[in-house]
């Protein structure tokens, strides 16, 4: 979940900037199958290139991109996570790590050559503002590629949707269509060493009256899960 700050126009995020410890269990859980990394590696492969993260976090998904990538920049608008970030990633002299945010990106024009953000920032409309701004960064024949939740796809769709009322993910995916992406779906499991993490993971990322209900209809340490990837390419000789 996220809510706009209007005094700085960054776009929170609750879960990670209150229970960081927390939020590395769930990325730890995510994707166990690998299936996310597998769609967008077929879709924009980073081998070489230079890597943007937007909304990094605590820079879980920096080291990963760096085992192929030639460089790679996390972007990140909350402080603390910064520090976090950076320590994560001080001996690996390929990252660097900036504050920042989506609309005001810390970077030159056409400087990388793959944008990802994993459930940051680009929720669909009122993001065009991101989008241009990704556009910017990218390099003629680059990709922007968001990673979200598929809250079509139940159960956690259907409990992100109560939690939600007001997020309608058929008018997100038509904005996103709309914006020339391509969509894919993907499905995969998050996957928990205990049920006590995974009862934490459900309580940072719904309300309680809806992590209740979701750690009862859970049964074990396993949630099934789908994620929308969608990939917008910069054209190449346009320059923005």
């Amino acid at each position: 979940m996220a809510v706009r700050r209007a005094d700085r126009g960054v776009i929170a995020s609750p879960n990670i900037w209150h229970w960081p410890a927390v939020y590395e269990e769930e990325n730890r859980a995510q994707d166990t199958r690998g299936a996310v990394y597998a769609a967008l590696r077929e879709a924009a492969d980073w081998a070489g290139a230079d890597v943007l993260d937007i909304g990094c976090g605590s820079g879980f998904h920096l080291p990963m991109f760096a085992r192929d990538a030639g460089t790679v920049i996390g972007v990140e608008p909350h402080p603390p996570l910064v520090d976090l970030a950076r320590r994560r990633t001080v001996a690996d002299e390929t990252i660097t790590v900036v504050p920042g945010d989506a609309e005001k990106l810390p970077l030159p024009d056409s400087s990388v050559d793959l944008v990802h953000a994993r459930t940051a920032y680009f929720f669909g409309p009122g993001c065009g503002a991101g989008i241009a701004e990704a556009l910017r960064v990218l390099r003629p024949g680059g990709a922007l590629a968001v990673v979200d939740l598929d809250a079509t796809a139940h159960p956690y769709g259907r409990w992100m949707r109560e939690d939600l009322p007001h997020y309608d993910p058929p008018a997100v995916e038509a904005f996103f269509a709309a914006q020339g992406f391509d969509l894919r779906r993907i499905d995969t499991e998050w996957a928990f060493p205990d049920r006590a993490g995974l009862e934490r993971v459900l309580g940072i990322e719904f309300s309680p009256r809806i992590a209740d209900r979701a750690v009862r209809e859970t049964s074990g340490t396993t949630l099934t899960v789908r994620y929308r990837l969608h990939i917008r390419r910069k054209p190449r000789g346009l320059e923005l």
